[in-house]
């Protein structure tokens, strides 16, 4: 396990947003189940990213990976099986991306063969019941084997339609029954008396109408899809991600400095593009042109005292947020409560737990609460100290981790830094880019 040394410092440039780790791995898949050859242009290249495009080889995806010169990841080549899914010749192991994990149970469930999922210890601890009891409503088998609510677990198709319901307390749930249940036999009707993280139903729904598939809905309450129906090749470029976004844009604010981040489209349905409301209501300075957002922190008294407003924000919408959203909290001059996202604690860590203790042990006056965090002003210089924090494995928690370290007095030194290469194996390398006098 590696660590990562921060020290404060002010920060100043222009950061090139990797691609979406959610566009990404929905484009793999539904290119996956597609007929003919399509292409992903700048997609997301990490460990998530591989994970998916392992697993989808495995379903019988052919995906070439075309790079640049330099080894950078440029598009995606994938030859989907027109829906015709066969029984995968090895187990599929997801790593440590849940994303893959959720989206493609449901196309596993297509098959008439069984499927073995696994992941890393975090997805061997991720609810997955929920789902499977879902997908064996509409005409799967599945079971989990080691009774627990949690991979491994195996996995039988064909779904065939029918009525199911589901509480989602991850969206992904319903993305996966969503993407999948267009090429069931029969119509189907999906009800949802739970749903968090809207958004990310808005991104999947957005993918499935530019394939024109027929899909009815009474709010996010209930789904009709009808079934018999089939995905085309695409050619589409991956949009900038938001959660990525998230730390720089958290950073400018600790710091009190300015950054440009390229690559945001505002118009994208991705829910952590809230965070810069939360950013404005805390006093920074942000204006979008053509593509790039600049954000100004307000600025930081020499003195250390806290710069940013307090408030209530929910971030039920944006759960991926909560980290980073933590760490900005701490410099605030007024009390600050993250709330309505319970489901943050069954993302890779409990990450509420696990961020209320290394806050903590940095200095913060940070209290747990059911559903998120609230953090209290320290009434004294320096609002945060550097010390050894450990960042579970977490590659949200660790960059979260880094950026409060920019604001704190001392040296950070940040355990498990390497698993930042989840979604952002860039990210060590651009906070150093950006370190000014």
């Amino acid at each position: 396990m590696s660590s990562a040394t921060i020290r404060p410092h002010a920060i100043s440039g222009t950061i090139a947003v990797p691609a979406s780790k959610s566009h990404t791995i929905r484009g793999i898949v539904i290119a996956t189940l597609a007929e003919g050859r399509s292409r992903l242009f700048e997609p997301l290249d990490s460990q998530d990213a591989r994970s998916c495009i392992a697993a989808c080889r495995l379903l019988g995806a052919a995906i070439e990976e075309l790079r640049d010169s330099d080894g950078r990841l440029r598009e995606l080549v994938i030859e989907g099986t027109a829906g015709t899914i066969d029984p995968p010749e090895d187990v599929i192991n997801v790593g440590n991306s849940g994303t893959t994990l959720y989206i493609l149970s449901g196309a596993a469930a297509l098959t008439r063969g069984w499927t073995v999922f696994t992941g890393d210890h975090q997805i061997r601890n991720r609810p997955i019941r929920a789902l499977l009891h879902a997908l064996t409503d509409l005409g799967a088998e599945a079971f989990t084997t080691r009774d627990k609510d949690a991979a491994p677990f195996c996995l039988r198709g064909p779904i065939t339609g029918g009525l199911t319901s589901i509480e989602c307390p991850t969206s992904q749930y319903l993305s996966s029954l969503l993407i999948a249940l267009p090429l069931a036999t029969g119509d189907s009707t999906i009800e949802v008396p739970l749903l968090h993280e809207r958004p990310y139903v808005d991104m999947t729904l957005a993918w499935l109408a530019g394939q024109n598939i027929a899909v009815k809905r009474d709010g996010y309450r209930r789904f009709h899809v009808a079934g018999a129906q089939g995905y085309r090749a695409f050619e589409t470029r991956v949009a900038g991600d938001f959660s990525s976004a998230t730390f720089f844009l958290c950073a400018a604010a600790i710091t009190g400095c300015q950054l440009q981040l390229e690559g945001l489209d505002m118009d994208d349905p991705q829910g952590d593009k809230e965070v810069i409301t939360i950013l404005r209501a805390m006093g920074c300075t942000v204006t979008v042109s053509d593509g790039i957002v600049s954000i100004c922190g307000p600025a930081r008294p020499a003195e250390g005292r806290p710069h940013l407003s307090g408030g209530e924000f929910d971030l039920n919408a944006m759960p991926d947020a909560l980290p980073a959203l933590a760490a900005t909290a701490c410099f605030a001059r007024e009390p600050v409560r993250l709330v309505n996202v319970p489901q943050a604690r069954l993302k890779e860590t409990d990450r509420i737990t696990v961020m209320a203790t290394e806050l903590g042990r940095m200095g913060a006056r940070i209290r747990e609460l059911p559903d998120g965090l609230e953090i209290l002003p320290t009434g004294a210089a320096p609002l945060l100290r550097g010390v050894a924090v450990d960042g579970h494995h977490d590659h949200r928690v660790v960059m979260a981790l880094a950026i409060a370290a920019l604001g704190a007095a001392g040296e950070t030194s940040v355990a498990g830094a390497e698993s930042a290469a989840v979604t952002y194996p860039g990210f060590f390398a651009q906070l150093e880019s950006l370190q000014r006098a």
